[in-house]
Order: structure tokens, then sequence, then C-alpha cells
């Protein structure tokens, strides 16, 4: 059996992280759905970017599509919105089948937009209503701006894919948006049963980051060599762990069953970062160590085919939890602040987005 189809069978969601015109048009993910069980795709500016850039798949459409879109970004636009589209139509059985639980597509409004609220809810609203396709989601990142777009994205019953979340606060602070965006909604007398939104919560970024912290500080001569060493590999999943019993907590008791009760589904977690960084590091460690019920697996292409060929399958998520807190507790000891951590790693990956969104521009514009 294939190991990425029985991801499902654990309650996980196998979505690929990785988006071509080809994949849509060759029939190559009707094949993906069928034989690896994929049930959603995400993409965001650099996988775009790579795609149009690094391939000969959009001249054509460029080349007709200009007279039309006199500048880099509507032009743009148009291809992903032709690719999302496809892709949306292309997994909308998994739609219907999973009852408006997976079959989703994502698009990303304009990471320029990370630190401007009312821009990333015209932008969001925008492309929603431009795509037309119910198994879309809007990506819009866990910026202190971009937490209440959410809310208020969720209340107008646009799903949203919430990216670049790195801490277990930033992701509470998701889940009650999404909580009080579904609260509002239904007192505004709107239904709740097909509004859907995951929340992305990187994984290898943090291994990266610790790790070169605890390597510094190693080559410094420290007294804490067997702490140091203890840690190595080890934050990004305990943070993880966490957060999946956060969530457990979070979507339970009154307040949300009162949701439940007209129809609302839960906000899943969504692992997303899932490649490893590290060679000395299994290379489907991000998957074997994050299988559990009611979450989402983004996995890119050379991940999913190493996971196909040798992952192994357990229920892993739900367990450790208390290695997981004493890992976060060393940590502490270490002298290491995830707080820190996390924060230079949401502006990080706010500044990548921007830089990859702006060569997009720059290939599209090269094209022309």
């Amino acid at each position: 059996m294939n190991p990425l189809q029985e991801l499902h069978n654990f309650g996980q969601s196998f979505w690929v992280d990785y988006i071509l015109r080809s994949l849509i048009t060759s029939g190559e993910m009707a094949m993906h759905i069928k034989d690896d069980g994929v049930r959603g795709i995400t993409s965001n500016p650099a996988i775009f970017m790579k795609a149009i850039a690094e391939t000969d798949e959009y001249k054509e459409s460029i080349n007709s599509l200009s007279p039309q879109f006199k500048d880099a970004k509507s032009l743009y636009e148009q291809l992903a919105i032709q690719d999302i589209q496809g892709a949306a139509d292309a997994l909308h059985p998994v739609y219907d089948e999973s009852k408006k639980r997976d079959g989703y597509v994502s698009l990303e409004v304009s990471p320029h937009l990370a630190r401007d609220m009312d821009g990333t809810l015209d932008e969001a609203r925008r492309l929603w209503q431009t795509v037309a396709r119910e198994n879309l989601m809007i990506k819009v990142p866990a910026t202190p701006e971009g937490i209440p777009a959410i809310e208020r994205l969720i209340r107008d019953g646009i799903n949203v894919n919430v990216t670049l979340l790195f801490s277990q606060d930033a992701y509470e602070r998701v889940a009650t948006a999404y909580i009080a965006g579904l609260e509002k909604r239904a007192a505004d007398g709107q239904p709740l049963d097909h509004v859907a939104s995951v929340a992305s919560f990187f994984i290898s970024r943090i291994d990266s980051a610790i790790d070169k912290l605890l390597e510094e500080k190693l080559q410094s001569g420290s007294d804490q060599t067997s702490l140091l060493q203890s840690l190595m590999g080890k934050v990004a999943i305990a943070n993880a762990k966490l957060t999946y019993q956060r969530y457990g907590e979070i979507f339970s008791g009154d307040r949300w069953q009162a949701l439940a009760d007209k129809g609302a589904q839960t906000q899943r977690i969504l692992w997303a970062s899932t490649s490893t960084k590290n060679p000395d590091y299994r290379d489907v460690i991000y998957v074997e160590e994050l299988i559990g019920p009611q979450t989402v697996n983004t996995i890119p292409p050379a991940t999913a085919e190493a996971f196909r060929d040798h992952g192994k399958l357990r229920e892993s998520l739900t367990e450790g939890a208390n290695e997981a807190r004493e890992t976060m507790t060393k940590l502490e000891e270490a002298d290491i602040s995830m707080q820190a951590v996390t924060d230079k790693l949401l502006a990080e990956g706010v500044e990548i987005f921007e830089v990859a969104f702006d060569q997009l521009l720059d290939a599209v514009e090269k094209a022309r």
C-alpha cells in the first residue's frame, strides 16, 4: 500500500505543496489524487516564480494575454488564476466526497500586504470573487495586521489558509480569530457549514534556526555541551506537538460546541515547511513524526516521493507530550528564547515571500 494514501487512515490529509500548469492539463494531478491520495494543493509566490521563470509552460499564455494586461502584476494574477481554477476543478470531487473538509487549492495575497490589514482584505476579496471557486482558500500571513483580516474574511464566508505560523502564541491568536469570525457570521444569520480554514504551522525552518544557535553555543566552548547536543533537531517537532495539544483544547468545550452545532468545522493545523533541510536528519522526519487526526501535511514533491518510497506510519503526533514539554524547558535552560526565534522567522518569512514575489513579477515582465 502507498504510505501517502495511508495517511488518510490516520486522519491526516496529504496536500501537495506545488503547482504547475501541466500538472493539471496533463492529467498528472488526477493521477496523484487517485494513486497518492492527494487531497489539496498549496501555492506561494516562490512556487509560482519557479513555475513561470524556469519552464516554458506559460510562454504562449503570456504572449496571448500581454495586450490585455499592461503590467506584470495583473498579468501574473491572470496566469495564476487560470492555474488555480484548473486545480480547484480537478479537486472538486475530493471537496464533495469529503463534505467540504478537503479538496482545496490555496492562492496567496501579495506578501507586500502582510503589514496592511485593509489592503489584505481588499485583495483577498477581489481574488475570491475573480477565481469564483468554492474550494479556494486565500492565504493570509499571521502577522499582527493579518490576524484581524482573517477574522473579517471568515465572517464574510471566505475560506482562509493562514500562513507563516511559527509560535504557539500566534497559533492561539489565529484559532481565536477563526472562532470569533464564525461567531460574528452566525450572529449575522449566515451559514457556517461551507466556511473552511487551515492554520499553516511551519516546521523545518524552526529546527534550522534553533540548530544554528545551538551550534554557535557549542563552538563558543559552552559548559552545557550535553544539553545543547540533546536539543539538536528536536525543537520543531516538540513545538508542533504542543501546538496540536492546544488545537484539541481550543476546539472543544461549550464555546466551540455552539458553533459545531451550527455546522462549523474546526480549523485544522496544516504542517508546512516539511522538507528536511539538514542532510543529517531522516529525509521524511517531518512527515513521519507529525501524523495525527484532524491535521493536514502539505508536502513538496521530493519529500512526497521519498515518503512514498520508505515512509513509516504510526500515530506519532499524540506521542511524547511530556518529552515535548521537557524539550521546550531545556531550550529555556540553554538561554535560547523561542519567542525571539519565532518573531525573527515570521519577519524573515514575509521578506522571503516578498523577494520571491518581486522575482516572479520580474520574470513575467521579461517574458512580456
